[in-house]
């Protein structure tokens, strides 16, 4: 419509929706939302769609409390899923990584809040989000209780996803897990993993660039990329009945940075933890990518987890009960390693095994 105003001749109507943010669309969806959320647990003191979450901090057999928090977003990951349409995959990515994070410190997963940033709201999209994130939760025992959904044209394009989520746990403090009881003789345990998890998807994305035959691969009768969209693997359930017990000493969540950026930050000053490559079980995924990409075994090292989900430090006369309870749970556990006296350094000795 044509306008004067102030004496200039005017040829548009401005409004947030012409700008591109459509709010009874969004609202109409985050009605819809609320019934992915329900929950019967009695903590949680309203619905979604009030301006906060209100939680109860009630936590039944845990006498003194301690929160243990964390966020995280699932890196560029992310891209690939919304490309092929594995928004179910890139959520349990989000949820898993999460759990991961606070159970290596003993904390059990309580309530979990997400954050959909996109160029325009997709109702359906942001509904399959929305309700996977709360499957996730809740297959872990935990729930999600709110979050945001904000629409955000010109800073990502209509299609575009940024997710994020964040978590509360709850330790007793006489419970905490913080690698404290570690020590020189204790023997270091892989967890195994399911693949890439949720790391090193830059450096993929840009090989299947270079080298686009890379997709064709065939990984243990899988695609490659239905092998690199496998959802990052949750250990809480198979850890579980181990922690109200002194078992394990440490344990780190091998992420970015690989075993030895991770497994470091909880060693304690005067130890070091000495890792035989050769015994690392390589998942033929990454010997794909080695291939493909002449990737040098450091780079591997420093970019992947290479087969191990979790790090795992327990006394050698323990190990073999918590290998044991793990194999019982269907988790693949085995040692590659041993604690020495050092300066919180990871030593590699031997070579991975590329057969």
């Amino acid at each position: 419509m044509n306008k004067t105003v102030g004496g200039e001749h005017m040829t548009q109507e401005f409004s947030y929706k012409s700008s591109g943010v459509n709010i009874e669309n969004a609202d109409e969806t985050k009605r819809e939302m609320a019934d992915s959320m329900e929950t019967s647990d009695s903590r949680i003191l309203n619905r979604p769609g009030a301006f906060a979450s209100l939680f109860e901090a009630k936590f039944p057999g845990v006498d003194n409390p301690v929160l243990v928090l964390k966020a995280e977003e699932p890196g560029s990951k992310q891209l690939l899923a919304f490309e092929l349409d594995k928004v179910e995959s890139i959520c349990y990515d989000l949820i898993n990584h999460l759990i991961n994070d606070i159970i290596v410190m003993g904390a059990k997963p309580e309530v979990v809040l997400d954050i959909i940033l996109c160029g325009k709201i997709e109702k359906e999209i942001v509904l399959r989000i929305v309700r996977t994130i709360a499957d996730a939760s809740r297959k872990q025992g935990c729930q999600l209780i709110g979050g945001e959904t904000s629409e955000q044209p010109r800073v990502l394009p209509e299609g575009g996803y940024m997710l994020n989520a964040s978590i509360l746990g709850v330790v007793d403090k006489s419970k905490i897990i913080d690698g404290s009881r570690i020590k020189a003789g204790d023997v270091v345990l892989a967890l195994a993993s399911n693949g890439l998890h949720t790391n090193g998807y830059s450096l993929v994305r840009k090989l299947m660039e270079e080298r686009p035959e890379i997709k064709t691969e065939n990984i243990a009768g899988k695609s490659f990329m239905d092998t690199i969209l496998q959802p990052h693997k949750c250990y809480y359930q198979e850890l579980e009945g181990l922690f109200d017990t002194s078992l394990m000493h440490g344990l780190a969540h091998i992420t970015g940075g690989g075993i030895e950026g991770n497994l470091n930050r909880i060693l304690p000053i005067h130890t070091a933890a000495r890792i035989n490559l050769d015994q690392i079980r390589v998942p033929q995924v990454f010997k794909t990518i080695k291939r493909y990409g002449s990737v040098d075994d450091k780079d591997m090292l420093r970019t992947f987890n290479m087969g191990v989900g979790i790090v795992l430090v327990a006394s050698k006369n323990e190990a073999g009960f918590i290998m044991q309870h793990l194999e019982s749970k269907g988790c693949e556990a085995y040692p590659i390693g041993e604690i020495v006296e050092g300066d919180q350094t990871i030593q590699f000795i031997n070579s991975l095994s590329w057969e």
